[in-house]
């Protein structure tokens, strides 16, 4: 199950989420981006307990992604303790290299 955020709601269910967190920031425009929410919401079943799984519209929250200085989309943002400890997007965005960072995520 993947959680919905928004600037709002980041804080509490990204930075002080007690578990990894996973971030996808997609828009309802972005082809790869609607491509591979299937394989992600997999994961997040897979992960479910390990590593949260959040989800941000990017179109929705424009402050949000300009202030987190996401350039691209796809973006993914891994979370531990609060930090970013990984990204990825763009070309970078891709099933084996999100199950390879959530894999160090989760260890």
């Amino acid at each position: 199950m993947m959680v919905e955020v928004s600037r709002d709601t980041y804080e509490q269910e990204v930075l002080k989420s007690d578990l990894p967190v996973l971030v996808d920031f997609w828009g309802p425009r972005c082809a790869p981006c609607l491509a591979l929410m299937p394989e992600v919401e997999k994961l997040a079943e897979e992960y479910q307990g390990k590593v949260k799984f959040c989800k941000v519209n990017s179109k929705e929250n424009r402050r949000l992604v300009v202030e987190l200085k996401v350039m691209a989309l796809p973006t993914f943002l891994f979370y531990k303790g609060g930090e970013v400890v990984a990204k990825l997007t763009g070309g970078e965005v891709t099933k084996e290299n999100i199950v390879a960072k959530l894999q160090e995520l989760a260890s």
